[in-house]
């Protein structure tokens, strides 16, 4: 049986293809260019960067302060800090000036995760060693999740599969990402690392044993390799909890969450579906959005949903180590009354849909897209793109950090 998404494999004379034909990653982003259009956008993104400081993902535009505070949370700091040092240890002295950046860096903001090469910060793995690449491997692997690490990997390899169906390897493989250090690596002060690229996208910030692991975007397009079963695909998890939770609401609170039936409803506003970001609201460059709060109040639901709801957040956080995500669903449980689940599009099984859970804590989303590289013209359930951030300032660590130390970090610095 063919899988679904090999129905929409572009012809290598595509026009959508043409720019990545023996293109190297700058070369690529010199040939987009040439549309207006992307130009446009890639200039916004430019603009965003250097002309903006941190303030933090509200749903009203002020952000809240207490609600972050420092605490032994079972970080696995020691394995990050040895990881950190062996591959710095590993760079030549031009890398690794390269790599390293102060605490309060803009750097940290430079991430996005088209394919687009824009911000050429840190050293970028496909560019480097072997020895370069396994030690970055390993501080992703000391940082994250079992789970979280074999998602990456997979979404790494799925990377690769897409540049062989595109003829798109010298942009699109398996190691096309840039990483960067933040900070002195230490057991007890604040210090992080970064990962960025097609579809893959953490910050990670240790505070001693506490870890703070968002902006984090996980995506793919597809979303499994040829041959894989489609229910072990990326992302099946938590798509499959929350239809469990939108199937377990009563008429009432289902009416609430559900903001529109279809995923492209002709009802929305203008803009609501934007280019790249179709219906993610918290994307890259999004780090200071207003995005209000909307659908249902998750402490009006039953137990028996709030319970689901959790089990949705959990499984949107499964990339972080088990203490960390313990700790983010005890601070979700102390904000139920103000956090709330929506909902876009469809609930058939082959539905797409958008849906997102946000609190005072935590937001989460998830959303399918129509094809980029594939031909799809619809959204599909084999382009996932997920965005995990931590409102009231507290991406990047910034918010803890700011209330421990005293001092205010905006990512302005060099």
């Amino acid at each position: 049986m063919t899988d679904p998404y090999l129905r929409y494999r572009r012809e290598q004379d595509d026009p959508r293809l043409l720019p990545l034909i023996d293109a190297d990653p700058v070369t690529y982003v010199d040939r987009l260019r040439a549309n207006p259009r992307v130009d446009a956008l890639l200039s916004d993104w430019e603009r965003l960067f250097a002309s903006t400081s941190f303030v933090g993902v509200t749903d009203a535009g002020d952000v809240e302060d207490g609600l972050f505070e420092q605490a032994d949370e079972g970080a696995p700091v020691a394995g990050a800090v040895a990881a950190a040092e062996k591959f710095l240890a590993c760079l030549d002295d031009v890398r690794r000036d390269a790599v390293r950046h102060d605490l309060n860096s803009r750097v940290w903001r430079a991430w996005l995760n088209p394919e687009i090469y824009l911000h050429r910060f840190g050293v970028r793995l496909d560019e480097a060693s072997p020895e370069v690449r396994e030690h970055a491997l390993r501080l992703l692997e000391s940082t994250l999740s079992a789970e979280g690490f074999a998602q990456a990997r997979r979404i790494m390899r799925i990377n690769a599969h897409l540049g062989d169906l595109v003829h798109g390897q010298g942009v699109l493989n398996e190691f096309s990402y840039n990483v960067n250090i933040f900070g002195t690596p230490s057991l007890t002060q604040p210090w992080g690392w970064q990962i960025y690229g097609h579809h893959l996208a953490v910050n990670c910030l240790f505070f001693g044993p506490q870890v703070v692991l968002t902006p984090a975007f996980l995506g793919s397009e597809p979303t499994h390799l040829p041959g894989e079963p489609p229910n072990t695909a990326l992302f099946v998890p938590a798509e499959k909890r929350a239809l469990e939770l939108l199937a377990s609401l009563d008429d009432v609170l289902r009416a609430r969450a559900v903001l529109y039936a279809a995923k492209r409803d002709p009802r929305m506003p203008p803009g609501r579906i934007a280019v790249g970001d179709e219906l993610s609201l918290a994307g890259a460059f999004r780090d200071n959005r207003v995005i209000p709060y909307e659908g249902a109040r998750i402490g009006d639901m039953t137990p028996e949903s709030r319970a689901i709801a959790a089990g949705v957040v959990a499984e949107m956080l499964a990339y972080h180590p088990p203490a960390a995500r313990a700790a983010r669903l005890t601070d979700l449980a102390r904000h139920l009354d103000r956090t709330y689940f929506c909902w876009i599009g469809g609930h058939e099984p082959a539905d797409p849909f958008y849906f997102r859970i946000q609190g005072p804590t935590i937001l989460a989303e998830l959303d399918h897209h129509a094809g980029v590289f594939l031909s799809n013209p619809e959204p599909e359930r084999f382009h996932t793109h997920t965005v995990v951030r931590t409102p009231n300032g507290n991406d990047y660590g910034v918010a803890l950090t700011s209330a421990v130390t005293g001092q205010r970090r905006d990512l302005t610095g060099l």
